[in-house]
């Protein structure tokens, strides 16, 4: 049995039957990374040592008999825009190449009660800022289904690190697609939660009003397991509203006889790969079959979100990079004189080309004379894509998209091309325009990569995309498919 190769239920299970121990388990994703690592590259920092004695104490409890919550003695891969206590935590950027937080993220603290066993920190595009995890400060990292091509991103390390089998789990942001994205391109489960269901506490921020936190597992029923482990209000958060978070599992195993699913015609454009427009439309067959209808649906201002999007979320950004300055934490250049020369310089030094650009443009579109031209106008546009949701949710109970218009490009196809490696992001920036939920899951290969269908949920409504996902992944076999790793 390759242990590492189990789905997190199948590794809950084994544990409590004894059939294996969590030491077991975590040295299987060890060993795997060490065989595949060094050409995937999804890992920054390994937690070799603290992950062993958390295996070892999780392999206590367990013998213990006592009560045992699902996460303990699981490994997880964790996106480094995630505070971990004692543990280096970088955002995938030179300015925190070194800094060590001393508190834990709330999704990292609740894994950690839990008794989770924490493998390491993976790699991300600087600060979240990027679709290909090509954007790292350190190092880009590579697709397993072709090492020739990117992940995606921003979360690429955290779904390339799930794809090739080298941990059970992971933790991802989205704020415009960096879930659901590279969900697709590796073919794995990924959920962008509603804004406000799991908590950014000790997350780096890069986007407040967009960013969430969500999760990559190896079929939808892993992702809901986790949804219940981290879900929930946070008084450290407060945009984290007092919803009741549902019983996930129990809700995946309801049938779909009867839900709407809206197709939306904006999300089947030009220029999209005929082959992925043909897998989402066998999809939507397939939900057919299965007892659901299908309604046409439309909304409308689609093509206004991504130049919403690259309007407000550059300006956000301007403002939460001001906090790395040199002074406070992570890198200092203190060898020049005065305080705007280490500004200038530790920024200059530690900031890669994608963050540079967007706090610039951001800063731009925020600055005297031009707040009301191009701020004020996104967060009207903002509004509608809002409104076109809500208005769609009256007829239908859940919407089906493609995740993104193209199976995973190669490394270095638009790396010096912006504009267009931002329109990749069409059909993933809508649902967090809106603040609703969206989950990611394979629906079949193009030319041998994988293809991911979107569904996009109401707000706080995580319980009907997972369920439709679930029962999908029932009748299909492509959440079970491979990359070729040799």
């Amino acid at each position: 049995m390759e242990l590492n190769k189990l789905t997190l239920t199948e590794a809950i299970k084994g544990l409590r039957e004894k059939q294996f121990t969590s030491v077991d388990l975590t040295n299987a994703c060890f060993e795997q990374i060490e065989k595949f690592d060094g050409e995937v590259k999804s890992y920054i920092t390994l937690n070799k040592e603290e992950a062993l004695a958390q295996a070892e104490e999780a392999d206590r409890k367990i013998a213990s008999g006592d009560e045992l919550p699902p996460l303990l003695g699981i490994p997880v891969a964790v996106k480094d825009l995630f505070c971990t206590k004692g543990l280096r935590s970088t955002g995938a950027s030179k300015i925190l190449e070194n800094y060590v937080p001393p508190f834990d993220a709330t999704a990292v603290k609740k894994i950690r009660e839990q008794g989770g066993v924490i493998l390491g920190k993976v790699n991300l595009d600087e600060f979240a800022m990027g679709g290909s995890t090509e954007n790292s400060g350190f190092f880009p990292t590579k697709n397993p289904w072709d090492l020739d091509r990117v992940p995606g991103g921003s979360s690429g390390g955290s779904a390339a690190a799930l794809a090739a089998d080298m941990c059970l789990y992971s933790l991802g942001t989205d704020t415009g697609g960096s879930i659901r994205q590279p969900a697709s391109f590796c073919g794995v489960s990924g959920l962008k939660v509603t804004y406000g269901r799991v908590s950014r506490y000790g997350v780096m921020a890069m986007t407040s009003s967009l960013d969430t936190i969500g999760h990559f597992g190896k079929n939808v029923e892993d992702v809901a397991l986790i949804l219940s482990c981290i879900a929930g209000k946070d008084p450290l958060d407060s945009t984290t509203p007092d919803e009741p978070v549902d019983d996930y599992l129990k809700e995946i195993n309801k049938d779909i006889k009867g839900l709407k699913i809206g197709l939306p015609k904006e999300y089947f454009i030009e220029g999209m790969d005929e082959s992925v427009r043909d897998l989402i439309l066998a999809a939507a067959k397939k939900f057919e079959e299965m007892g659901a209808e299908i309604v046409d649906i439309s909304l409308p201002h689609t093509d206004l979100a991504i130049a919403a999007y690259y309007v407000i979320c550059p300006s956000e950004v301007s403002s939460n990079m001001a906090r790395y300055d040199g002074m406070r934490y992570g890198l200092s250049n203190r060898d020049d004189k005065t305080l705007e020369e280490i500004y200038n310089s530790s920024r200059e030094s530690g900031f890669g080309a994608e963050v540079k650009r967007r706090i610039m443009i951001g800063t731009y579109a925020l600055s005297s004379g031009y707040y009301d031209a191009y701020y004020k106008q996104a967060m009207k546009v903002r509004t509608l894509v809002r409104e076109d949701f809500d208005k769609a949710f009256e007829s239908v109970d859940m919407i089906l998209t493609p995740t993104a218009p193209t199976p995973a490009f190669k490394l270095g196809e638009n790396i010096s091309d912006p504009l267009k490696m931002y329109l990749g992001d069409v059909f993933t920036i809508p649902a967090s325009l809106a603040g609703i939920c969206g989950l990611s899951i394979p629906v079949g290969l193009d030319n041998g990569l994988p293809v991911g269908a979107q569904l996009l949920g109401k707000r706080f409504d995580e319980k009907t995309i997972l369920r439709a996902g679930h029962q999908y992944q029932q009748v299909t076999d492509f959440h079970k498919a491979k990359p070729d790793l040799k």
